[in-house]
């Protein structure tokens, strides 16, 4: 969660534009990830959330998983704390074509 915290720091400075968060399990994470992004699982997002508390929530996030289905329901569960600028990434493959400059 120390990696969580040293981006949502840069978040607050303005070094980073958009935050990529993969939902997957920790396991799945460390096979293949999008190169930047935080590692937060569905499964603990309900407990580990409030580390995003202090994140504007028009800050952009991407979510990922591996079909869309963890990454669509963690966009619920962010657009339930008031978050407004999400966006399901679907997959790496896609997050990467689709959401990376």
């Amino acid at each position: 969660m120390i990696y969580i915290k040293l981006i949502i720091n840069h978040l607050r400075k303005g070094s980073m534009a958009k935050l990529i968060i993969d939902v997957r399990e920790p396991i799945e994470f460390k096979i293949s990830h999008v190169k930047g992004a935080v590692n937060l699982p569905l499964s603990k997002l309900s407990r580990e959330h409030d580390l995003l508390t202090q994140t504007p929530k028009d800050t952009e996030i991407i979510l990922y998983c591996h079909s869309g289905n963890r990454s669509h329901q963690a966009m619920m569960f962010f657009q339930s704390l008031g978050f407004t600028n999400l966006k399901n990434g679907i997959n790496k493959r896609h997050t990467e074509a689709n959401h990376l400059s």
